[in-house]
């Protein structure tokens, strides 16, 4: 997110005859700034091939253990339109380097917490500190490189935060089965000193504005803040409190339906405001940002119901897992060095469409799980996927906001955009979390009313089982008991397959309907270096 109030600029000191020379300290400087952006996208999906270790250990059901990601989504959610507003308020490198030693600390504190609680308030905080890391990665690039050096300083940026989520959940799994979960918060630290060095001796030190502060949208923080944060426990907790028969989940429903409704009122009506909602009147852009929540729906749902599907149904350990998941994200980086230059051959809306038509028809690939159905089933449909995703991110980026004017508008169009993606990540995690449990249910209760004593193929199967058991030694009685509770088991499992199939199924729809969004986009013309997260 770009603000014409940071203006360390070293690129406007240059000479106009040294325009393109970039000294190795202001390199130094992006990078540095970079390893923060990677780290801070590695964090939302770093832990998801290990939820079921960190489940055991909090003792945590497969409902609650979901607030671990959604909760650092959540917090990046209400830090992203704030980041620039602050950062001009403290300067940019205060800024920058306190947030990242918050975000190493609470890191630590994350692997050394034994409380599903404490797990959550810590990856709230990781959140809150992590999630400037990205946008302000985007600002260093684009403050401090000059133009023609910007084109190099974005493709690096679009590589490492795509390169995040195909490593993630493999070093995760990897570090999780070799030294324990807590290791996965821990390696933040080495690469976490890095950029607070890199940052500390090569940015210049700016002053401070803090008669900004007086002047921030109060109202608007508290109140995006408290009915977002409503929004999302009722989406975590209401399925497993039995919905609106709750009375607490009623009272956060209806703090989140006053809360959010008051904020885009003050938003509306704020000469200056947090975050300009008027920009989603633009067709482009308010059409886009439909298309981003389905993104951000698809692509963190993904990543968190796959590793639960192998870990439960196919006793996968993190570390296969992480083997299972970094073909979402590796062929990403073969495809994304081309998107630029298909930009400027075919009409950008084509090129979402493909890469949405890629990316939610993969997960059709995926609807008819059985037991056989593992990790390498997966590999093509992951690929396709993988293939698709640079097609929507970067294209969908650009025609949304093309024509945006630089400076105020650009930095609200950018904060906004960021924001709807990881709000339909949240959506889409704590969506999925309640889709499978409730379709478990209702698959358990049908294929319940199928299996019955009078079957004759019931009746086999137990005759069957009890021989097994009898022949293992177990007596009459104790035989029949076992049986009648594997044949149960048998029944739960195929429920299960069928509930990760929706899951797998909704998915693909809800990414296959933003197509809709395309057709009555504008055709944009893109110039200029195109980049984002």
């Amino acid at each position: 997110m770009a603000s014409t109030t940071m203006n360390p600029a070293t690129a406007a000191n240059l000479t106009p005859g040294a325009q393109d020379r970039v000294p190795l300290k202001t390199w130094i400087c992006v990078i540095g700034v970079l390893i923060g952006c990677f780290l801070a996208v590695l964090n939302i999906v770093v832990t998801n091939s290990s939820l079921r270790d960190i489940a055991g250990t909090l003792a945590a059901s497969s409902d609650e253990i979901s607030w671990i990601p959604t909760s650092y989504l959540v917090a990046e959610i209400v830090v992203i339109p704030l980041t620039g507003w602050l950062s001009a308020a403290f300067s940019l490198r205060k800024y920058l380097i306190v947030n990242s030693v918050l975000f190493v600390f609470f890191s630590v504190c994350c692997g050394q917490t034994h409380s599903l609680d404490l797990m959550i308030l810590f990856r709230v905080l990781q959140g809150f500190t992590g999630g400037v890391l990205i946008p302000l990665s985007f600002v260093v690039i684009l403050t401090y490189l000059p133009p023609s050096k910007q084109a190099i300083g974005m493709a690096l940026f679009s590589v490492t935060a795509t390169f995040a989520p195909a490593i993630g959940p493999l070093l995760g799994g990897w570090l999780t089965d070799n030294y324990g979960w807590p290791f996965i918060f821990y390696m933040n630290a080495i690469p976490g000193v890095l950029m607070i060095a890199a940052v500390w001796f090569t940015m210049e030190k700016q002053p401070m504005d803090l008669g900004l502060l007086k002047k921030g949208d109060w109202w608007g923080i508290l109140t995006m803040a408290i009915g977002l944060a409503a929004f999302e426990v009722v989406l975590e907790d209401g399925n497993r409190k039995d919905w609106f028969g709750d009375p607490g989940i009623v009272k956060l429903a209806w703090t989140a339906a006053i809360f959010i409704p008051v904020f885009i009122l003050i938003e509306l009506r704020q000469k200056e405001p947090l975050v300009d909602l008027r920009l989603f009147a633009r067709r482009n852009f308010g059409l886009g940002s439909i298309a981003n929540l389905a993104l951000g729906i698809g692509l963190y749902g993904v990543v968190f119901i796959l590793p639960l599907y192998l870990g439960q149904m196919h006793g996968y350990n993190a570390s296969q897992i992480g083997t299972v998941l970094i073909w979402l994200g590796l062929p990403q980086l073969l495809v994304i060095p081309l998107v630029p230059k298909l930009m400027q051959l075919v009409d950008t809306r084509i090129i979402i469409g493909i890469g949405i038509l890629l990316f939610g028809g993969s997960s059709f690939l995926t609807t008819h799980l059985d037991s056989n159905f593992a990790g390498p089933q997966f590999y093509i449909p992951l690929i396709i996927r993988a293939l698709g995703q640079p097609l929507i991110m970067v294209p969908l980026s650009a025609v949304s906001t093309a024509g945006m004017a630089k400076g105020r508008e650009s930095g609200s169009a950018s904060a906004l955009f960021n924001m709807m993606r990881n709000i339909g990540g949240s959506i889409g995690i704590a969506g999925l979390s309640t889709l499978l449990s409730v379709r478990e249910r209702f698959h358990s209760e049908r294929i319940g009313e199928s299996v019955t004593p009078y079957l004759g193929a019931v009746q086999e199967r137990m005759q069957q089982s009890a021989a097994y058991f009898l022949s293992q030694g177990s007596d009459s009685h104790s035989a029949n008991m076992r049986t009648i509770v594997a044949i149960g088991g048998a029944v739960r499992r195929q429920s299960f397959l069928l509930a990760y199939g929706d899951c797998f199924l909704a998915l693909g729809c809800v990414l296959l309907a933003s197509v809709a969004a395309l057709f009555f986009m504008k055709r944009a013309t893109i110039s200029g270096p195109v980049g984002g997260h």
